[in-house]
């Protein structure tokens, strides 16, 4: 006989808790501003815990007020995802209030990462599918569902960017290789999907949210103004169920994109729009589709992908949809 150890209960916001995917160039504040979040959503007494990848420049804030003293958690050498998803059951031992994450990339590209793995395979000689299959079951099990399945209240995640070289049309309708004009996370192409609110932060500390999951968390983590202790209570007080205040820039709506914007900042999405968030993993799926059928079939569902979500499937369709649709294609040519 089965026994049953779970029943229906009514839903409670403070069970959803708040992942935050936070995103730089080197030297843009992503590590301050994470600190900074953490200690506004756990108040002056709160405990602030980092898995610290970079070297101890997370240790450098230390003592700094308003952040104070947080504990700090180091990965050296071995960047593997089971190697993250100890530190995140550490984290959880350690009765943590907000775990940072500096840097999951590592996890991706470091030393023992998912890379790595595969690069390990493709040496001893493996082939085609299982060179990844592994090494991203590994990355789903200890990294991503350890992320999404944590008790810790709050989990920011900060990851590496870059703007990475694509082939356009120059005038003279050759193609040629130019620099992107839309920064992507050094991580899985899949990983933003998981985050509650996820955004990149320029050179003069100022985050451009890339997604909301809720419209009403666009009053909570303001786009394009520096992430502050006031953007951390702002979400503890919603995290618990409460209507935090809307922040002054918060009131001045969001239907468009603000005069100013930088050239690759998304359209926001105002408290009276539905959330359409919810919708970019069924265009993932779509273009997942399409890329069964070949490169043909993806160029076209991609065409019809609306402009706003495209940053956030641009990674995804790169590594993984058109690899997939160059497969098929191969298949087709040889049969």
């Amino acid at each position: 006989m089965n026994v049953q150890t779970t029943a229906f209960r009514p839903a409670t916001r403070t069970e959803a808790k708040p992942l935050i995917g936070l995103y730089a160039e080197s030297g843009n504040g992503k590590t301050w501003s994470a600190l900074l979040l953490a200690r506004g959503f756990v108040g002056p007494n709160g405990k602030i815990g980092m898995i610290e990848t970079e070297g101890g420049r997370g240790e450098a804030n230390v003592g700094r007020e308003p952040v104070g003293q947080y504990l700090v958690r180091p990965i050296r050498g071995n960047f593997s995802p089971v190697e993250y998803g100890n530190a995140i059951t550490e984290a959880e031992n350690a009765g943590l209030d907000a775990l940072i994450i500096d840097s999951a990339s590592h996890e991706w590209e470091g030393a023992g990462g998912v890379l790595s793995m595969a690069a390990d395979n493709q040496a001893k000689g493996t082939k085609g599918v299982l060179v990844w299959q592994q090494p991203k079951i590994t990355h789903q099990r200890h990294f991503m569902l350890r992320l999404m399945q944590t008790s810790i209240p709050l989990v920011i995640v900060c990851m590496r960017a870059k703007y990475p070289m694509e082939q356009v049309r120059n005038s003279k309708g050759e193609m040629e290789w130019a620099r992107s004009k839309t920064l992507e996370p050094k991580q899985a192409d899949d990983i933003l999907f998981e985050m509650f609110v996820h955004g990149w932060i320029d050179a003069a500390h100022k985050l451009h949210v890339t997604k909301y999951t809720l419209p009403e968390l666009a009053n909570v983590i303001v786009d394009n103004e520096p992430v502050s202790i006031e953007t951390g209570r702002r979400l503890a007080e919603w995290a618990k169920g409460g209507t935090a205040p809307a922040s002054p820039r918060a009131t001045e709506g969001y239907a468009a994109d603000p005069a100013g914007s930088p050239p690759n900042a998304p359209r926001q999405v105002a408290e009276s729009e539905p959330a359409d968030d919810f919708s970019v993993t069924d265009m993932d799926a779509e273009l997942a589709g399409a890329a069964e059928r070949g490169t043909t079939a993806l160029v076209d569902a991609w065409g019809k992908i609306p402009k706003e979500h495209r940053t956030v499937l641009k990674a995804a369709l790169d590594r993984r949809h058109k690899v997939r649709a160059l497969e098929v294609d191969q298949a087709k040519a040889r049969n």
